[in-house]
């Protein structure tokens, strides 16, 4: 079982790294050209207990996340929230032109300011490493002046003003990200839709085999669980592409299904019901009912009219 490496301050991530003390104790920004870590913990997964916000670019090897890993021989930006553990394993010849920055906000920061409700909102942290960010080149240059501008003020004489204009410049990047997503999700809707494909015929074939009958209806964690996605992910990418949520269109495969059962073979309703995961006939009655303003009997006799 790999090493995690378990960081709770800021300070403690710098010391780590080969760097001076930082400037500010809650909020800091790293040349990432600039670290200087020890073997030990290049070898080691990460834990840290504030938000890392990075990018890295040209670093030959392979970052990971869960069950997922990425090339990282491109520009590449990824979210981290904390207590998520991630690791990075570099190539055994690594390119001496590695760079990019990281940005460090420990939760104190953005205690008791909305920033610490609505971060959670930016599903990217969900999801991190499993969907990180390519951004093209004017996309990094957008961010830049932005991270100058953080930089600039923790490192001047703290003040009443000082916090409040970081966390602007933190929400200002962050948004931008959000948009900087967007245009990923749209650019690349023909994996994107292979996801959906894959989805679909999970639900079916969820269906066709007896664990609806042993664990009743699946849930949305366990398909994404399936196809090595955060629900999080999922969500979004499913209501993108389908403008549905995937609660809809596992409704939509369960009244699929139920219709060829009912016209099809001679199952009480109760058995349709069961068979397909439902604890109580009268739920999938319910649920049958609004989805097609019948009932399963009406449908089934209205079929053989």
């Amino acid at each position: 079982m790999q090493n995690i490496c378990k960081v709770k301050t800021i300070e403690e991530f710098h010391f780590l790294s080969g760097l001076e003390a930082p400037k500010h104790p809650l909020v800091s920004i790293i040349n990432y050209s600039g670290l200087n870590i020890s073997q030990k913990e290049r070898d080691s997964s990460w834990m840290l207990d504030f938000y890392l916000v990075a990018i890295k670019r040209d670093l030959q090897g392979k970052m990971f996340y869960g069950q997922q890993a990425y090339d990282c021989d491109k520009g590449i930006m990824f979210f981290v929230a904390p207590k998520q553990v991630f690791s990075i394993q570099p190539d055994p010849s690594p390119n001496d032109k590695r760079s990019g920055w990281m940005l460090l906000i420990h939760p104190d920061f953005i205690w008791n300011i909305s920033l610490a409700k609505t971060i959670s909102n930016y599903h990217y942290f969900g999801y991190a490493i499993n969907e990180a960010l390519f951004l093209s080149e004017e996309e990094e240059v957008t961010l830049q002046p932005i991270l100058n501008g953080i930089k600039k003020e923790y490192q001047t004489d703290i003040d009443q003003y000082g916090q409040n204009i970081i966390i602007a410049h933190i929400e200002t990047l962050l948004q931008y990200s959000e948009r900087f997503y967007h245009r990923q999700f749209t650019a690349r809707k023909v994996t994107n839709r292979k996801i959906v494909e894959r989805f679909e015929n999970l639900v079916l074939n969820y269906f066709n085999s007896d664990v609806s009958l042993k664990n009743g209806l699946p849930s949305v964690q366990f398909l994404a669980e399936q196809l090595h996605i955060t629900s999080k992910y999922l969500s979004k990418l499913l209501k993108e592409i389908t403008g549905q949520t995937p609660q809809q269109l596992i409704q939509e495969k369960v009244i699929e299904i139920a219709k060829l059962k009912l016209t099809t073979t001679e199952e009480s309703v109760s058995e349709i019901a069961y068979n397909l995961g439902f604890a109580h006939p009268q739920s999938f009655n319910k649920l049958f009912k609004r989805k097609t303003e019948q009932s399963p009997l009406q449908f089934r006799k209205s079929f053989f009219q």
